[in-house]
């Protein structure tokens, strides 16, 4: 069989927190699966060794109508691309009409997906899961796991010099908006905490927009600077068997934390002004909410309430 499966949400941590879905699909009809997912869900990044996908189709579509995918003719591309794959069945994680008419279009004999214009307040998981349930009879369990290469974690390993005898934070100061990203200042009162009480090595994860090389920036002047390695510079591929490394990670809601809970690594999810789902799907996820609040959601804006000394005492929880 030939089966595809649409998963058109965008970002990384998106992506994550569907692939058991998808890979519950694939073991259910005993086939690798082909997906077809945005560009920016950085899919290839983290997905080429996983044996439940045997092909990652680009969705180019962007929000500017710029994309290849984009707009009417740029529908009839995306039909005549799918149906060179000859698919026999299609899952659809979505309530679009248009995907199903694609999907009808590009001659899919079989084709799965949500209720018809039933998006307005969906459930990312629970969805997913009613979804599933319903037509494969399967009870999925939201644990997703990212599979690395071996000799790539021991190379690591050995390259950044890790050592048994040190604990190995991921710090992951990124993020994707500008009310995600919690201030350099609280990162660096964790740092010292931790390094007051044990012999730690930090790894600095980012991206390189402007505002997030701030926030590294004033963490690598700060006193414990030389304890601290930046991976700004390294593709996601080559981040992940460095998180494999660590003892666990503190990460704002951002692909670092979806990345380094899916890699099995213990994580502290620092939720400034995202729903709290997306903080604790994972039983590897330990979420810290701002002071003063009781729970999280879009428009908290709780970035500058997220006390360091909360996320220390949750540190040593963990670990010790």
């Amino acid at each position: 069989m030939n089966i595809l499966v649409i998963q058109n949400r965008m970002g990384i941590g998106d992506m994550v927190i569907f692939l058991p879905f998808i890979e519950a699909i694939s073991k259910k009809l005993n086939t690798p699966v082909k997906i077809l997912v945005k560009q920016n869900s950085k899919s290839r990044e983290f997905l080429n060794e996983n044996k439940n996908i045997s092909e990652i189709i680009d969705l180019e579509r962007d929000n500017k109508n710029k994309g290849k995918h984009d707009g009417f003719f740029g529908t009839l591309k995306l039909i005549e691309e799918l149906k060179k794959h000859k698919f026999d069945e299609a899952f659809i994680f979505n309530s679009s009409l248009r995907f199903f008419v694609i999907c009808k279009l590009a001659k899919i004999k079989k084709v799965h997906q949500y209720p018809l214009f039933e998006k307005k307040n969906q459930h990312i998981i629970k969805t997913a899961k009613q979804f599933l349930n319903k037509k494969l009879n399967l009870n999925v369990e939201s644990k997703p796991e990212i599979n690395l290469n071996i000799n790539k974690i021991n190379q690591a390993k050995q390259k950044y010099n890790f050592s048994s005898s040190q604990i190995n934070i991921l710090l992951g100061i990124g993020g994707s908006g500008k009310t995600k990203r919690i201030p350099a200042e609280t990162f660096i009162k964790f740092i010292d905490h931790c390094s007051n009480f044990k012999d730690c090595r930090f790894f600095l994860a980012t991206g390189n927009h402007e505002e997030e090389l701030v926030i590294l920036n004033k963490i690598l002047g700060s006193t414990n600077a030389r304890k601290c390695e930046k991976l700004n510079h390294l593709k996601i591929s080559e981040t992940l068997p460095i998180i494999k490394n660590c003892n666990i990670a503190i990460c704002n809601d951002s692909s670092f934390s979806h990345l380094s809970a899916a890699l099995n690594i213990p994580t502290i999810v620092l939720m400034a002004d995202t729903p709290l789902l997306y903080g604790n799907y994972n039983p590897m996820m330990h979420p810290i909410i701002p002071d003063g609040e009781e729970t999280v959601k879009h428009d908290t804006l709780g970035k500058d309430k997220i006390n360091s000394e909360k996320i220390f005492e949750k540190f040593k929880t963990i670990l010790f």
